[in-house]
């Protein structure tokens, strides 16, 4: 009986491509945190102001000049902050790299529309490691969603500047940090095995 096969190589400029689709997306969702609810602050010189709870309809006063908006306004207005629904989508699209990397839109397109039009790649590199990144995007993005939902300031806008930092290390240098974190944890023996070293 022969050796296990190990699983199947990637092309390592794929994840490149991903990430930087990702960075630019991120990069939007920080602009539009930055501009929008999650940093927002109540006007100065505004003095108390009066506010109407969705669910009951009743008046009540809420905020101080200069204290942080977030907090007081409804979870619907939340929800609906632009910043919280474009990283909703690119959570939504962390998920389906890890679930279904093969079929995720972007690895796809860069398979169908990229790929095709370059050399083939020199070497391939295992899809464990970029899968788990996609993971760690994921769990970074959803803290930052929870957390908005909860009411706390910045942490949206916090939460997508650090995935753009790592989407863009990625895209620019090569340097994917879930990846490496990835070879962290297996060389504790933490997750996946390691690929068996070739004779």
């Amino acid at each position: 009986m022969g050796p296990t096969a190990a699983p199947r190589g990637i092309d390592p400029r794929g994840p490149r491509f991903v990430a930087g689709i990702t960075a630019v997306l991120l990069l939007i969702d920080v602009f539009l945190g930055l501009t929008g609810l999650s940093t927002a602050q109540w006007p100065a010189g505004s003095g108390l102001i009066g506010m109407v709870d969705p669910e009951t309809g009743d008046g009540y006063i809420g905020g101080m000049p200069g204290a942080f908006l977030l907090p007081y306004v409804s979870l619907s207005q939340r929800v609906l902050d632009p910043a919280f629904l474009l990283l909703l989508v690119i959570a939504l699209l962390f998920l389906w790299g890890v679930v279904s990397p093969r079929t995720a839109p972007w690895g796809a397109l860069y398979r169908k529309a990229v790929a095709p039009r370059l050399a083939p790649p020199k070497e391939l590199e295992d899809p464990r490691p970029p899968r788990f990144a996609q993971g760690v995007g994921l769990f970074v993005s959803v803290v930052g969603l929870v957390l908005q939902l909860l009411g706390v300031p910045w942490a949206l806008t916090i939460a997508a500047a650090a995935a753009f930092i790592a989407a863009f290390l990625n895209a620019v240098f090569g340097l994917c940090l879930g990846c490496q974190l990835y070879l962290l944890l297996q060389r504790a023996g933490i997750v996946g095995r390691a690929r068996p070293a070739s004779a």
